[in-house]
């Protein structure tokens, strides 16, 4: 990895553990600044079982992807608006903001698709019960915007961050209602631009999210901000498109190969294919019903995937999310940015495969 990637995650780490201390520590500053004077009952050991499930999700790992674009995007506007910009240690106190929400949206996403892992271990919901993981991600959710609060910043600035935060969160939620809709009812197929505006709000939100904070955090105007924030919503719309396809050729990370065709997900490649093969679509609904109901081990599991592989809807989709997302790079103007998203691209995608007959 790029070396100077690798000496901005150090400090993101550092933000990160700050934001989310685990164990507590008798009267932690911390307590204070995220829920004010609490009663005395309300000891360590309460907060614990709050904050234990994000910490552990946390913990694990992750790409850190959405809190380095934050702070490429803040270090690209710094060095145009060098007279408006936060300084550099204030915005890496927001970086917290987009890795919390995203972890609280993956514990949220296991429970709503019933997932059995995530990153390799058990789901939350498994590990510390379904209501504990349910609250704790729902307050992660809330806690996120704790560092725009404790940052000393101009109050114009505050409210462009809150405006930010908010907005894109009520569209990460629109976007998982289409999504849980959809695959819910194995008969309804959603159309490709259906299907774009899930993946805009569920997945894009986020790469938005961080280019749009790092960019006001740099002193970038809001309008100029959320241009950029767009174009790192598309980029994020193609690596949900390239995750949809490793779903169904290597598996994701820590996941089985095909989980999407247990969870009845609409992905681009299945939607790709029922276009061209409308009479399919039954038997993809019947496939899907079959694995959701017989688990990931399921016969059905392979025979959809063999089905989808048969009209070339998994390599057309990867061509597509590679595409969709070095075209958005070349926009944003940035060579770190660039390098950052081109580093992602698994190397079995990064150079366009022509369908097989």
């Amino acid at each position: 990895m790029n070396e100077q990637f690798t000496n901005i995650l150090e400090k993101i780490e550092e933000s990160i553990s700050k934001a989310l201390p685990f164990p507590l520590k008798e009267n932690n500053q911390w307590i204070f600044q995220s829920f004010g004077k609490l009663p005395e009952a309300v000891t360590n050991k309460y907060l614990e079982k709050l904050i234990e499930p994000n910490h552990s999700l946390v913990c694990l790992g992750g790409k850190r992807w959405r809190p380095l674009l934050l702070m490429l995007a803040y270090q690209k506007a710094a060095k145009e608006n060098p007279d408006s910009k936060l300084s550099e240690e204030k915005a890496y106190s927001l970086t917290p903001l987009v890795e919390f929400v995203h972890t609280a949206s993956l514990i949220h996403d296991d429970i709503e698709d019933s997932a059995d892992l995530r990153r390799g271990k058990p789901s939350a919901y498994i590990t510390y019960g379904l209501d504990t993981a349910l609250n704790a991600a729902s307050w992660l959710y809330f806690e996120a915007s704790c560092c725009i609060n404790q940052n000393d910043i101009p109050e114009s600035l505050r409210i462009k961050l809150y405006k930010s935060y908010t907005n894109e969160l009520r569209k990460l939620h629109l976007g998982q209602a289409m999504d849980i809709y959809w695959h819910r009812n194995p008969d309804i197929f959603p159309s490709l631009d259906e299907y774009k505006a899930m993946v805009r709000n569920k997945t894009g939100t986020l790469a938005c999210l961080s280019a749009l904070i790092g960019s006001l955090a740099g002193g970038m105007n809001e309008e100029e901000a959320i241009e950029i924030g767009e174009i790192a919503a598309n980029i994020g719309i193609g690596f949900q498109i390239i995750d949809d396809v490793i779903n169904l050729t290597s598996g994701n990370k820590g996941k089985k190969r095909g989980d999407d065709i247990v969870e009845g997900k609409k992905s681009l490649p299945v939607l790709l294919h029922t276009e061209k093969n409308f009479a399919d679509k039954e038997k993809i609904a019947i496939f899907m019903k079959r694995a959701a109901k017989e688990g990931i081990e399921s016969p059905a599991v392979e025979d959809c995937i063999k089905l989808l592989e048969s009209s070339n809807c998994i390599t057309e989709a990867a061509n597509m999310g590679v595409s969709l997302i070095k075209e958005n790079c070349e926009k944003l103007g940035s060579t770190l940015i660039s390098q950052l998203f081109e580093s992602m691209i698994p190397e079995e995608y990064k150079c366009k495969k022509e369908p097989t007959d």
